[in-house]
């Protein structure tokens, strides 16, 4: 690398990878001899740490203003690029800026300059109106899913950011979709094109694709007998409305099915919370609209339902883009009502499913949820709270199962069986000397 600013082996090790993948290694080769790259990939290829090493690569130690911005088109994807950034370890700041929290954490974190800003368009925009991020700086751009922040709604805000960067030098494309147009102001002059998304009609290798037929149009009866068939695996469910997410996962509710949603109109620590007990196995049914076909890293899902058909084909690859991630396998199932053709970018032979009969629900997950009002801005972190669950609620490591503290409140996995004695013990318990608000994550 030509800065010389970080050991390529030391990040892999951090990573647990043992190498980049073909698209990583074009991506750094390509970033290195040209200032205008389009990066096109399968979500779930590795695309974030394609780019970020390049960025990581023109990042000056010596440089104590912010040098690098990365636009996206959602908070959840700004929060993962900064995890995966930070995982690096490198000592350069990161700051992560988007709607759905006080603007005013923000503001104070921009005090120091972070060497990276992430952030969605809209609250980027409102912090360079107001002054908080100096952009006079900012050589080096990455649009990250560009086709989505590009869509109506970002347009506007994002030329104004790329108008509000006067002394840009390297811009960074990326996306999983090949049908769409770049704007002339995004100023990208003879970009060099990677493109390794699958061909027209294609699916990625491991992922199996399988229709099953439903005889009523609600179908929501066979999505409950398909559950039931699947087992207790990680199983997204998307929706193509928020009324439908929250109809399926009452209806699912009903069957004694557990599951969580998730869909935009929720607050932020719904959305945390929902997504926190998929992660840590308190529901294997995550039910969503697309809003979570985009920038969500969740490991090890198994299966892709779609209730609702996706209205276009690129909608289809980015949901199925949560399952065969990397080298895991997956399979995404259409379940299709009575009047609902077979698309045409299904497979004709696709596997049909027949669904058996009998219904046997699927085994109880093992695990519940706890919530704790204090997170990283009380000084908490992961450490403090093993700590408290196992000297004050008595907990074993292996009752203790994933904490994530974000930076007001945290969540910890608790073994269900155990979660009712840890409660009792730690009812009026403080920590870090403070009495905080401690209850089963809603």
């Amino acid at each position: 690398m030509p800065n010389g600013s970080y050991s390529l082996p030391d990040i892999l090790s951090r990573l647990s990878i043992d190498s980049l993948n073909e698209m990583q290694t074009a991506s750094i080769a390509a970033n290195e001899q040209h200032n205008n790259v389009v990066l096109l990939s399968a979500t779930g290829s590795g695309k974030t740490l394609a780019f970020l090493l390049p960025v990581l690569d023109l990042l000056d130690p010596g440089n104590k203003s912010t040098q690098a911005l990365i636009v996206v088109p959602s908070r959840e994807l700004a929060m993962q690029i900064e995890k995966v950034f930070k995982s690096l370890g490198t000592s350069y700041k990161v700051t992560c800026c988007y709607g759905g929290h006080l603007r005013e954490t923000e503001e104070h974190n921009l005090q120091q300059p972070p060497a990276l800003l992430v952030g969605t368009p809209g609250r980027l925009a409102d912090h360079i109106r107001r002054g908080n991020i100096t952009t006079g700086t900012i050589e080096t751009l990455v649009l990250d899913e560009f086709d989505k922040s590009l869509e109506s709604g970002f347009h506007d805000e994002v030329a104004f950011i790329i108008s509000a960067l006067p002394a840009l030098k390297k811009r960074i494309l990326t996306s999983a979709t090949r049908a769409v147009e770049i704007p002339a102001f995004i100023g990208l002059e003879d970009p060099v094109k990677l493109d390794f998304l699958p061909g027209a009609g294609e699916v990625p290798g491991k992922l199996a694709v399988k229709i099953v037929q439903s005889d009523q149009k609600d179908k929501l009866e066979t999505l409950f007998k398909l559950i039931c068939y699947l087992g207790n695996r990680s199983t997204v469910v998307f929706c193509n409305h928020r009324e439908s997410v929250e109809r399926a996962s009452a209806y699912l509710t009903q069957q004694t099915i557990t599951n969580v949603f998730y869909h935009g109109a929720m607050e932020q620590q719904e959305r945390d919370s929902a997504l926190c007990k998929f992660r840590n196995g308190t529901s294997n049914i995550l039910v969503t609209t697309d809003l979570a076909s985009r920038g969500l890293d969740i490991p090890n899902i198994r299966y892709i339902i779609h209730f609702h058909l996706p209205q276009t084909e690129d909608i289809f690859v980015h949901r199925n883009g949560r399952t065969a991630r990397m080298d895991a396998s997956g399979t995404a199932i259409l379940i299709l009502s009575p009047e609902e053709m077979h698309p045409a970018y299904i497979a004709q032979d696709a596997e049909k499913v027949t669904l058996p009969e009998t219904n046997v629900l699927p085994e109880k997950p093992k695990w519940s949820t706890l919530f704790i009002a204090a997170g990283k801005k009380d000084k908490v972190n992961k450490v403090d709270i093993v700590g408290f669950l196992g000297n004050r609620a008595k907990l074993k490591k292996e009752d203790i199962g994933l904490i994530e503290v974000k930076d007001f409140f945290s969540f910890a996995a608790v073994r269900k069986t155990k979660m009712g004695e840890a409660l009792r013990l730690i009812k009026g318990e403080k920590i870090k000397n403070k009495k905080v608000k401690i209850g089963i994550a809603k």
